[in-house]
């Protein structure tokens, strides 16, 4: 990887002449997004961010921090934050913005060992799992990282609303997959990442997997844009 997402995250952060990202999936064309709206204040995020942010306890773990917001926000209002990336960049950013404790891994490789209140996935965080037939992996994963009482805080959006329907008003989905397995692909300063798998999961999908792996499942909020935020609890 080129880790051209955490590239633009790092040119924002050091002024070094940041460019708007351009985004791309399997079911969607080319989009213009800009830098600086992942250095977003509180108030400035959307609903289902600040209710999350709002149901933290606890030491926290933020998965896909990106450029920090999120764990700023709550290590500014006295909480113990972790902030994990895949991208080296991205967490260079976040030591430069001066989150305490920020660390390149990958969620499965995260040592097991230390345990959280709180286990945060935001921005669609159902994305890293990237395939449906994954879920079951990731969802140990982060109930081995949960303490008894702790909770998993995850958003994600239902995209069948981006398909056609048909005259008698069914979904034209693939035929092999699930809807909301897409390919995603980045590009930055004329650059192009590799193509990456991004799961957007609906909810009820999301509550199957969840149960099925030992958790409680609840719908917390519903967004207007067929996003939702869910939070998990152990059985």
């Amino acid at each position: 990887m080129k880790d051209l997402f955490g590239k633009a995250i790092l040119d924002y952060q050091t002024g070094n002449n940041p460019e708007d990202l351009i985004t791309e999936t399997s079911i969607s064309e080319a989009d213009e997004m800009s830098v600086a709206y992942l250095f977003r204040d509180f108030d400035e995020m959307p609903a289902i961010e600040q209710k999350a942010i709002k149901l933290c306890k606890g030491k926290v773990l933020d998965v896909g921090c990106g450029a920090g917001s999120h764990s700023l926000h709550l290590q500014e209002n006295g909480f113990e934050v972790t902030a994990i990336d895949i991208s080296p960049n991205a967490i260079k950013a976040c030591e430069l913005r001066n989150v305490k404790h920020c660390v390149v891994s990958d969620i499965l490789d995260l040592n097991s060992s230390e345990k959280f209140d709180t286990i945060l996935l935001l921005m669609n965080g159902t994305g890293i799992f990237g395939k449906l037939n994954k879920i079951s992996t990731y969802l140990q994963k982060l109930k081995s990282l949960l303490k008894v009482d702790g909770q998993i805080l995850i958003d994600s959006s239902d995209l069948i609303y981006m398909y056609d329907q048909d005259e008698d008003g069914a979904y034209e989905v693939p035929a092999e997959g699930y809807y909301g397995e897409l390919s995603f692909s980045i590009q930055y300063k004329g650059e192009i990442e590799e193509t990456f798998d991004w799961l957007y999961v609906d909810y009820n999908t999301l509550q199957n997997a969840a149960i099925a792996n030992g958790f409680n499942c609840e719908l917390v909020l519903e967004g207007e844009h067929f996003d939702y935020l869910a939070q998990l609890t152990l059985l």
